[in-house]
C-alpha cells in the first residue's frame, strides 16, 4: 500500500511540475525582441501631439496625432522601447512621465514603424518643444525628419531595401 501511495504521490509532483513549467514558459516567451516587429534600423520624426500616455510593462504605450503637409490628421499607436524600470533608473518616474507627456503636449518622436507597415511603432527617442530630451535616456538617435510625410516611412520590402541581393540601389 506504502509503495501505491509513493508512486501517487510523484505522480502528483510531476503532474504539479510540468503545470508550473507551462505556465510560466509562456511568460518567458511573450517578450518580444524590438527589432521583429518594428524597423528600428530606419527611424524617422515627426511633430506630433500626444493623446494619452500609458505608464505599463513592459513598455509604456502611447496614441498620438500627427498633421500631414496637406492637413490630415494621422492617429498613431506607438509603444516605448524603454521599459519602466530604466526609466526609473534614468530619473523617469511614473508621476515625472505622465506628467511630461499629457494630452496635448507637442513632442518631437524618433519613430521606427511596424514591419507591418500602418500608423504603429515604436519610439526610440522623445524630445520636448525647447529639444530636450525627456522620457528616456536614449539622446543620440537620429533619424531622417518626415515631419508633415503622410504616413511616415512605411516599411519596404526586401527586394527593394539597398543592399538587397540582386538590387544597385
Amino acid at each position: 500500500m506504502k509503495n501505491a501511495y509513493n508512486t501517487i504521490n510523484a505522480s502528483r509532483n510531476v503532474l504539479a511540475l510540468a503545470a508550473v513549467l507551462v505556465l510560466f514558459s509562456g511568460v518567458a516567451l511573450a517578450h518580444h525582441g524590438s527589432g521583429i516587429s518594428y524597423d528600428t534600423g530606419h527611424l524617422w520624426t515627426t511633430w506630433a501631439t500626444v493623446t494619452q500616455f500609458n505608464y505599463l510593462n513592459p513598455h509604456p504605450s502611447m496614441t498620438f496625432d500627427r498633421t500631414t503637409k496637406d492637413g490630415k490628421i494621422e492617429h498613431w499607436t506607438s509603444e516605448l522601447l524603454t521599459n519602466p524600470s530604466a526609466l526609473v533608473r534614468a530619473g523617469w518616474t511614473k508621476s515625472r512621465s505622465i506628467e511630461a507627456l499629457k494630452p496635448g503636449t507637442k513632442v518631437k518622436l524618433y519613430i521606427g514603424t511596424s514591419r507591418a507597415g500602418g500608423l504603429d511603432g515604436i519610439v526610440m527617442k522623445i524630445e520636448n518643444e525647447k529639444g530636450e530630451n525627456i522620457v528616456g535616456e536614449r539622446g543620440n538617435a537620429t533619424a531622417v525628419d518626415l515631419d508633415g510625410v503622410p504616413g511616415g516611412l512605411q516599411p519596404q520590402s526586401k527586394e527593394n531595401l539597398p543592399g538587397a541581393p540582386g538590387n544597385d540601389k
